[in-house]
């Protein structure tokens, strides 16, 4: 019996070393399958979806005074898709430092247009009614 135990504690090394070359690859960035899900509903031209993702800041606009206050600027997704952040600065804080470059996350709800889709709802909801969005710039969480 003695002589079988080099043998089974051999099988069992091998064993894990050929379990690690043969896993699976790794899986996709949660964030990379939010950009591929968005992409996707973009292609279907569907509005009103809960998403989440992130993208780098490559247009700061002006500010729309109209109605409710919203701060916009424009990501691109790692998929090449833009998407119009539209972020409500009178229900929560601006991204005061934000330029052209930096990297925002976002979760809110997505609405289709021509060029690639508007994000809004990235705050809480005074009235309870709607799912709370939020935009992760800096460390630091805004809704």
């Amino acid at each position: 019996m003695k002589k079988f135990i080099p043998i089974i504690i051999l099988f069992i090394v091998v064993y894990m070393g050929w379990s690690q070359f043969n896993r699976p690859n790794d899986p996709v960035d949660k964030t990379d399958q939010n950009s591929i899900a968005l992409s996707t509903v973009f292609d279907e031209r569907r509005s009103g979806v809960q998403t989440e993702g992130k993208g780098i800041v490559i247009k700061i606009l002006p500010d729309d005074n109209q109605g409710s206050r919203h701060q916009k600027f424009i990501l691109k997704l790692p998929t090449g898709q833009t998407l119009l952040i539209a972020h409500n600065i009178d229900l929560a804080p601006r991204l005061s430092t934000l330029k052209k470059g930096d990297t925002v996350a976002f979760y809110g709800e997505y609405e289709w247009n021509a060029k690639g889709g508007v994000i809004h709802w990235t705050h809480h909801d005074p009235s309870g009614r709607h799912e709370p969005g939020w935009l992760k710039y800096n460390g630091r969480t805004f809704q």
